[in-house]
């Protein structure tokens, strides 16, 4: 597997580059979140994945590691193919994607050309886990109500509830209002368990 290139840069068009090591130039796909990246100087450096098909090698360059994480993560789902994963991270920077599959925003990711409600939901579900778990995320609103609801459970098992079922009515609580207090995730949780 080729992980990266470093070479010379010979030719620049927004959709691929052509890089010359030690006398070979490779064809690399890029998408235009990596082409306005590129250094203006003749050296680059681009991390690569290489997708082997029955009928084709083709090459992706990438200018972050975290650009082709995404794309890699794209791939795995679906219905997505590389080259709706390459026009993904044109439209919109890998920050935007991660952010939008872990808050669940299925408008921006159908906002891409080439992605119905569908595809937009498939690439949600199969990938927040995964993102959450790769970049140690969750959801903004989650990280500010994990430490109330941490906190309420904890006063429910003082109080004598079992952990799972405490849990679940509190998870149930913050789905709801992600902003409430400890206080009142206790309070809510009481009249439910």
């Amino acid at each position: 597997m080729i992980t990266h290139l470093q070479g010379r840069l010979v030719e620049k068009n927004p959709t691929e580059v052509v890089i010359d090591c030690n006398g070979i130039g490779y064809l690399v796909h890029i998408s235009l979140h990596t082409f306005s990246l590129l250094p203006s100087t003749e050296n680059v450096k681009l991390l690569t994945y290489l997708l082997v098909k029955e009928d084709s090698h083709t090459l992706y360059g990438f200018h972050g590691a975290e650009e082709r994480e995404i794309f890699k993560l794209l791939l795995s789902v679906s219905g997505v193919g590389a080259s709706t994963a390459r026009t993904m991270l044109s439209s919109l920077t890998p920050e935007q994607i991660r952010d939008a599959i872990v808050q669940e925003d299925v408008a921006t990711i159908q906002s891409v050309k080439g992605i119905g409600a569908k595809t937009a939901q498939r690439v949600i579900l199969d990938l927040k886990d995964k993102i959450v778990k790769v970049y140690g995320l969750s959801t903004i609103s989650e990280t500010a109500s994990n430490t109330n609801k941490n906190e309420a459970l904890s006063a429910l098992e003082t109080l004598g509830f079992a952990r799972k079922q405490a849990e679940k009515v509190c998870d149930a609580i913050v789905k709801q209002d992600p902003e409430a207090s400890a206080e009142t995730i206790i309070k809510l949780a009481l009249k439910k368990l």
